[in-house]
């Protein structure tokens, strides 16, 4: 069978039981549970305080986080950071992690370009996300994108009906959903990208006001 992947062979990640986000993370640098780990740079883990009040959850590490080991720092990252400010959230007070740990790409002449992760490897990496649940215990939990929401509502979840709603799951006890900031980048002209970068805010400030 050569190289050849078979998915049903991945397990769930085997998260140990801890009280430690620092455990966690170093438990994760060896994650094995899906064939993602072949292809990336490193396992990127969640970043922020423990007892982080809130907690936003994206898909999955880009390039640069690949590169670096730190979730939403590339062109994504750096418009949640705006946005995070003008909504009146301090960043450093919040924890920032992805509903896949691994960057999943395929090659586009020198670049590697995002794809999106299927269920099978959204469920391998749970297990870390229930953890980081787990031990954080923020107040709120924020989905940005659908990949996000529809891990933690599941796939009949729509963003663009439930944005901006503070609703229960089965993962958190308050959760909201609203855009990823990735989306913001592939508006077509300024006009629609300042329109959509305000109503990405106003759903920050629904986040601040939920805690």
């Amino acid at each position: 069978m050569g190289s050849k992947i078979i998915e049903r062979d991945w397990q769930p990640a085997p998260a140990p039981e801890t009280s430690s986000l620092a455990t966690l993370k170093k438990a994760a640098k060896a994650c094995t549970a899906c064939h993602l780990f072949r292809h990336a740079t490193q396992t990127v883990f969640g970043g922020g305080p423990e007892g982080a009040t809130l907690m936003l959850l994206g898909e999955q590490p880009g390039d640069q986080e690949d590169l670096t080991g730190k979730p939403f720092v590339g062109p994504a990252g750096k418009i949640l950071d705006r946005a995070l400010e003008d909504a009146g959230i301090d960043r450093r007070k919040v924890y920032v992690t992805n509903t896949v740990k691994h960057f999943k790409w395929e090659p586009r002449g020198k670049r590697r370009i995002h794809k999106k992760p299927n269920s099978r490897e959204i469920a391998a990496c749970r297990p870390w996300l229930e953890a980081e649940l787990r031990v954080v215990r923020p107040g709120l939990l924020v989905c940005l994108g659908a990949t996000a929401a529809q891990a933690v509502f599941g796939p009949a979840f729509r963003v663009t009906r439930d944005r901006g709603r503070v609703l229960e799951a089965e993962l958190a006890p308050k959760v909201m959903a609203t855009v990823h900031p990735s989306s913001l980048l592939r508006q077509p002209d300024e006009e629609a990208r300042e329109r959509e970068y305000k109503l990405f805010v106003a759903d920050l400030r629904v986040a601040l006001k939920a805690l």
